[in-house]
């Protein structure tokens, strides 16, 4: 396995800083990459807890406790949110995350210890090299001791590492996703997404609709467009179930309930569905959580916040793309990357 470029690429000069999650006060990012094959697995911390909320779209999600945080259960806050590759094999990472938590003393007291609570979900990377390596506990341990507050890394890197975009009319024909994040700040108050993209469609530009990476024309030079390739009635390869998936995180300052949190989650959708085409299908179990850390004194309104958090979502997702770096897998199955193509 090589990669065709030698370092990821960074966000396209022509587009504006987007910022980070990290930018929201209270959340920490560490990612795991493994370096025996693409996979590995990334964390978002709220160390002093948040409130938490969860909307599942696709329909092959493979995600742990999940249903902790729907809005009539008891919990309301969590410590932490992992995102992994390796199928339903990732999901272990999230007991590294509560290991860690608990050896730094966070988590819920239910008075004999402390109880890390660390809801998760995972995309499927499993064809990308020796699907016998995936995330581990020990990965999502190590994951956790690399978070910190700066701007976290993009493209191939943690639950990104070995994420495949495009897959409608096989894999020969896909391109490289990636993991990416962006913010934004209205009044006071910040919302951001770190957005792990897996998806069977296209990443497409939010502003004019054209596809950044996803499924290639059969000489692979150019892109299909495989919004317009299905509705001219070009049949797609049959899809295992699961094979695909976006997963993220969106985080905000602004003080929510678990009910509001929900909706935060929700209206995060809405970004996917700007920036993937198509998206939430039988084969993707795209998964959005919501962190709120209320540490703002500004609340701009549910209408504000919902509009931030699909920008944010919309945001990462192309950034993800834009930071990939192409792949050469053995066997000489070749996945190129944005910036690949020819302009």
């Amino acid at each position: 396995m090589q990669h065709t470029q030698d370092q990821a690429q960074g966000q396209d000069p022509s587009r504006p800083p987007q910022g980070a999650i990290t930018d929201v006060p209270g959340i920490e990012v560490g990612h795991f990459t493994d370096s025996r094959r693409p996979t590995g697995c990334s964390v978002i911390l709220a160390r002093a807890g948040a409130v938490a909320g969860v909307d599942v779209r696709g329909a092959a999600p493979g995600t742990r406790e999940t249903d902790l945080l729907a809005p009539e259960n008891l919990v309301s806050e969590v410590h932490a949110i992992m995102l992994a590759g390796g199928s339903a094999f990732g999901l272990d990472a999230a007991s590294g995350a509560v290991r860690w938590l608990e050896e730094q003393g966070v988590g819920l007291d239910v008075g004999v210890a402390r109880l890390p609570l660390v809801p998760a979900a995972v995309l499927f990377d499993l064809p990308v090299g020796d699907a016998r390596i995936r995330p581990d506990a020990a990965a999502g341990y190590a994951a956790c001791a690399a978070a910190s507050a700066q701007a976290p890394a993009q493209g191939n890197v943690g639950a990104g590492a070995g994420a495949v975009v495009g897959k409608m009319f096989g894999m020969e024909h896909a391109m490289m996703g990636g993991i990416g994040s962006a913010s934004v700040r209205v009044a006071g108050v910040t919302v951001g997404a770190l957005i792990a993209c897996n998806a069977v469609g296209d990443v497409v530009d939010p502003e004019t609709g054209l596809p950044l990476a996803g499924a290639r024309t059969a000489d692979g030079r150019s892109l299909r467009d495989t919004r317009r390739a299905l509705l001219a009635g070009e049949p797609p390869h049959p899809l295992l179930a699961g094979s695909n998936t976006t997963i993220g995180v969106i985080a905000t300052d602004a003080r929510l309930s678990k009910v509001q949190a929900q909706r935060l989650a929700m209206a995060g959708h809405d970004g996917l569905a700007r920036s993937i085409n198509p998206v939430h299908t039988m084969s993707d179990g795209d998964t959005l959580f919501a962190l709120a850390t209320g540490q703002a004194a500004q609340h701009p309104g549910m209408m504000v916040l919902a509009t931030m958090a699909a920008e944010a979502v919309a945001r990462a997702t192309v950034c993800a793309v834009l930071a990939a770096r192409g792949l050469v897998l053995e066997g000489g199955l070749e996945l190129p990357a944005h910036g690949d193509l020819p302009v």
